[in-house]
């Protein structure tokens, strides 16, 4: 990807290539803080869908893993042009109800963190909002058991 070595915070991380463009930008000539999460949620379902489950899915099983909780931490700020990595991971499943995603926003040209962000989700029947446990299709994919 680049010659920089990224200290990522886990081991294997999915990775999508995102460049800050003038859509992007806000009145403090930065990446406006609610694109890194537009980023996140690309990098996530592009993930999901590494893994063999989809939206489609989702709807077809009526039931999704619906967001909960979400934190990011902006420790640096992204500019016009710059090239970006978002790296994520799931960090905590228990194969029932609730699992846990992780990003990690580098700058390609020198390694540098920009932002950190965590997910907490919850199962649910899409159709009703309520917890439901997860399907197979989500314990194969997301826990990797088959």
């Amino acid at each position: 990807m680049n010659d920089v070595a990224i200290d990522w915070d886990h081991e294997n991380p999915f990775i999508q290539e995102v460049e800050a463009s003038a859509e992007h930008i806000d009145g403090l000539n930065h990446v406006n803080n609610n694109i890194y999460g537009q980023w996140c949620e690309q990098a996530a379902w592009a993930h999901s869908e590494s893994l063999g489950i989809s939206l489609k899915d989702y709807q077809e099983l009526d039931r999704a893993m619906a967001i909960v909780r979400s934190e990011y931490d902006y420790l640096l700020p992204a500019l016009l042009n710059e090239e970006l990595l978002v790296a994520t991971w799931l960090t905590e499943n228990d194969g029932k109800l609730n699992m846990q995603r992780r990003f990690q926003i580098v700058r390609k040209a020198d390694g540098k963190t920009l932002v950190r962000g965590l997910w907490k989700f919850v199962c649910i029947q899409i159709s009703t909002g309520r917890p439901k446990r997860m399907p197979e299709l989500f314990v194969r994919g997301y826990l990797g058991v088959s």
